[in-house]
């Protein structure tokens, strides 16, 4: 499994369906963190995953304390608008974690200073736009991690 892909309390159901089909065309793994902005039979998830939702991997957690919990030992990069580091000086590995945070307001602060020297963003050259949407952001991100591991 090349990458795992974590939602930390999505809000668009289309946006996380076309993540699951974007993973699922990746060879990687879907986490998705609770709460979540919509139902996971939402006709629109279903929608954007189309039929590939069930042949996706996907891990749920209650909370981000689950999700930190059952994977301690992971090797994850965090990724915000308000990162320090470009998104292609990751130092990409095997299995590693690429953690994104909600549509609304990305990433919750606390996650944002206790991992801030793991903190990368995807840079923008307008200062008219805040934020890429979610599901763009993770496409550039997965295969940019893809390149560096030459898969």
């Amino acid at each position: 499994m090349p990458l795992n892909i974590v939602l930390i309390e999505p809000e668009i159901p289309n946006n996380t369906g076309n993540i699951g089909r974007l993973a699922l065309a990746t060879g990687s793994k879907l986490h998705l963190v609770r709460p979540f902005g919509f139902e996971i039979d939402d006709a629109r998830l279903k929608r954007a995953g189309l039929d590939y939702w069930q042949h996706l991997e996907v891990i749920y957690y209650n909370n981000t304390e689950e999700f930190f919990d059952k994977n301690k030992n992971a090797n994850m990069v965090f990724l915000s608008s308000h990162g320090t580091q470009n998104h292609w000086d990751i130092k990409y590995l095997d299995n590693m974690f690429l953690v994104f945070g909600k549509e609304s307001v990305g990433l919750p602060k606390p996650i944002l200073k206790e991992h801030a020297e793991n903190l990368f963003k995807i840079p923008m050259y307008s200062s008219k736009v805040r934020s890429l949407n979610l599901a763009n952001a993770v496409g550039i991100v997965v295969y940019e991690g893809l390149k560096f591991l030459d898969l």
